[in-house]
């Protein structure tokens, strides 16, 4: 088209100036809400994005972003030697509420689900969904991010779990608040199914009883369990998850 017919026109010009500057301007989509269909990175350093659907974990609930997520920081810390146990990936998906089964444990060796079960939040979270995340002691609030199980003991909750936090922060004060994973009662099937959403805690991801052996048992002494919410805060300070959304 000559300049004439740009005069004649004008509003075809002024379109794709307008088209050039979204395209310029567009920020890059990094999804923070669950259950969408988009991968967060564009390469998948693990191998093992592939489970995602081959064991249906979107129909069960599951955040794609968080399973991402969860893959990308589980081979960073494999790759800083943090992981012993490096075939169980816990993920914990707080993007749902409470009354549904959000915590996942998987083993990627295998390629397989073996725990799809109820999880508690802290109490000052929020109600059924976790909307507030602390790192400070008493605050009675959960902390989001990525966790390396420790060892067990026998507490007044009976055996539970211990959590070191490994994002500074974040949740690196949880083996001083004491945050564990444990049974407890008011976190079941029952409870859910009577009130819409299981009980509160006092920040530790809560169980329920007659699971958390065999869970702990398979958890214990070394690998990765990753809380996700769509926290706007966390993906912001994550010093795990920001260098791999700055490559990615």
């Amino acid at each position: 088209m000559n300049n004439n017919g740009w005069k004649k026109k004008p509003w075809i010009a002024m379109s794709a100036i307008a088209l050039t500057l979204a395209i310029l301007l567009l920020p890059p989509a990094i999804p923070t809400r669950g259950n969408d269909k988009t991968s967060v990175y564009p390469n998948d350093p693990s191998g093992k994005l592939a489970l995602y659907e081959e064991l249906g974990l979107g129909a069960l609930g599951l955040s794609k972003t968080a399973f991402v997520f969860a893959l990308n920081g589980w081979n960073a810390l494999l790759k800083e030697g943090k992981i012993r146990k490096d075939n169980i990936l816990s993920i914990l998906d707080f993007s749902l509420p409470s009354g549904q089964k959000r915590m996942f444990v998987i083993d990627l060796e295998l390629g397989r689900l073996l725990f799809n079960t109820y999880v508690s939040h802290g109490r000052n979270s929020g109600n059924e969904l976790p909307t507030k995340f602390s790192n400070r002691i008493n605050s009675n609030q959960s902390s989001l991010g990525f966790f390396i199980t420790g060892d067990t003991y026998r507490g007044k909750h009976g055996t539970s779990l211990r959590l070191q936090g490994e994002e500074s922060g974040i949740n690196d004060n949880a083996l001083n608040r004491g945050i564990v994973v444990h049974g407890a009662d008011y976190v079941s099937e029952q409870v859910a199914a009577r009130q819409g959403f299981v009980g509160r805690s006092q920040g530790c991801p809560a169980i329920p009883p007659q699971l958390t052996r065999p869970i702990i048992d398979h958890i214990k002494e070394g690998s990765c369990l990753f809380i996700y919410s769509p926290d706007a805060s966390y993906l912001r300070r994550s010093s795990i998850l920001r260098p791999l959304a700055q490559r990615g």
